[in-house]
């Protein structure tokens, strides 16, 4: 007898159940299941939480299945390649075409050289057609992992033009007919079927990113290590010897940061803001928080433009050491996002010991623990898919509120920082994750096979 996942719609969660084994096509001789994880995003070429999750799936998958990877930005070199990780570039003729157009180009390549695979499990809406298409050409099972979803982020109309019509079509067709839709939280099940009411809701589970908390921990204090992070932190124009708030997350409508821009502007000038920002979506919202900040910098004296007045703006995107350097540097972290399905960063910064103020929103709650591991604060949002605070004036002043409450007693928030390390490490091991997909994928199978079967006869 196997466990394999079964939806339950009343929690909607992957839960463990008995079945046989049994399984028609499920997997080679050996028993392993043969799987190919289609992404956008993949090492070397990782710019979003997105990408951490497959990297780190991958990893966790190997032992259990035979993983193959595929991802854009162009092959790997031999040695990836035996390893089971195959990149794509633009096809030629399509590098003046729109973003879109691109990526159904690579999604095109990518889903030919899916032979062989007993099921393909695609991530985010750039390898979504490429996992649709697999599943046609080869009579596949296609799962999604849902880590955002278009509809509910319409300011890609800046960033695409009309590619946004095109991104929104691919992944509606792919979801509607996916075999399998894996949540990161159970908010993004909730918003998955609300998106996509024709869904049929027994198909979509959820399973919670992960962190590996191997690769996320303080330095140990008189190390070589907190030597290091000490240096890192003191170049970065960081002074490790003054109270400071950090935000990690891309320049995007989604991440909030106007809003936290503004809401920091209340603090006391001595704390230093941390903005590890950069990779903007458009022209439009990179102006709008340069300007920002530098009227946030000249608020707090800046006499030129070379001083920051404690406002430390780092746009490049810093390696793991140097990002726990800049992390453990702060007292407190902030996720002022107005959509986000779970939120990695969030994780990583518990796992480094950080108490976390963050908007409630999306799956955020399932991750911090209000009064427990951090801060949440309350969001009205209107309906039309943006996430747009309903009363942004107030939406500002409590999270400038949250951020003071936790700078107010560095004993607390050391104690909410220390829970935090502790329920990263309880709720989102990898390992327990790995195990939660691998019970979709035998569910995915089994249904596939029982489908199967009762067509035949």
């Amino acid at each position: 007898m196997n466990n394999v996942a079964t939806a339950d719609p009343n929690n909607a969660t992957a839960t463990a159940a008995e079945t046989p084994s049994t399984q028609s096509g499920a997997a080679d001789s050996t028993g392993r299941i043969k799987v190919d994880l289609l992404t956008r995003e993949y090492p070397p070429y990782v710019y979003g939480g997105a990408g951490v999750h497959v990297d780190e799936l991958a990893a966790v998958l190997r032992p259990l299945a035979d993983v193959r990877v595929r991802a854009f930005d162009g092959p790997r070199g031999a040695e990836a390649e035996a390893g089971g990780v195959y990149g794509y570039d633009v096809p030629g003729g399509l590098e003046g075409a729109n973003p879109a157009v691109q990526t159904l180009g690579v999604d095109l390549e990518m889903a030919n050289d899916c032979a062989g695979a007993d099921l393909v499990h695609s991530h985010t809406w750039y390898a979504n057609m490429a996992g649709h298409l697999a599943k046609l050409l080869y009579g596949m099972p296609h799962i999604i992992s849902a880590h955002s979803l278009e509809p509910l982020r319409p300011w890609k109309a800046e960033q695409l033009g009309g590619g946004y019509a095109v991104s929104s079509w691919a992944e509606k067709t792919a979801y509607e007919a996916a075999d399998g839709i894996i949540a990161v939280s159970n908010g993004m099940r909730n918003d998955i079927l609300r998106s996509y009411p024709k869904l049929d809701p027994a198909k979509v589970y959820v399973v919670h990113n992960g962190i590996s908390l191997e690769g996320w921990n303080r330095p140990e204090p008189g190390t070589p290590e907190a030597a290091e992070a000490d240096a890192t932190v003191r170049r970065l124009g960081i002074d490790p010897n003054k109270p400071a708030v950090v935000f990690v997350g891309r320049i995007t409508r989604q991440k909030g940061l106007p809003y936290l821009l503004k809401a920091v502007a209340q603090l006391p000038p001595d704390v230093q803001i941390i903005l590890c920002a950069g990779a903007p979506d458009t022209p439009e919202i990179m102006h709008e928080v340069r300007d920002l900040v530098d009227n946030l910098r000249k608020e707090r004296g800046a006499e030129t433009p070379d001083d920051t007045a404690g406002v430390i703006w780092i746009e490049e995107m810093l390696p793991r050491n140097e990002l726990i350097a800049v992390l453990c540097a702060a007292d407190v972290f902030l996720c002022p996002s107005v959509y986000e399905p779970l939120g990695i960063v969030n994780l990583e910064a518990m796992a480094c010991g950080l108490p976390v103020v963050a908007s409630a929103t999306g799956g955020i709650p399932e991750v911090v623990e209000n009064g427990v591991t951090g801060k949440l604060v309350p969001i009205e949002q209107v309906s039309d898919g943006t996430g747009t605070p309903i009363n942004p004036e107030k939406f500002v002043n409590d999270l400038a509120a949250a951020i003071k409450y936790m700078l107010a007693d560095p004993d607390r928030a050391k104690a909410m920082g220390a829970a935090g390390r502790k329920r990263a490490e309880d709720h989102f091991s990898w390992q327990a994750i790995a195990e939660r997909t691998m019970n979709v994928y035998r569910q995915v199978l089994a249904n596939a096979a029982a489908a199967k079967e009762s067509k035949g006869s």
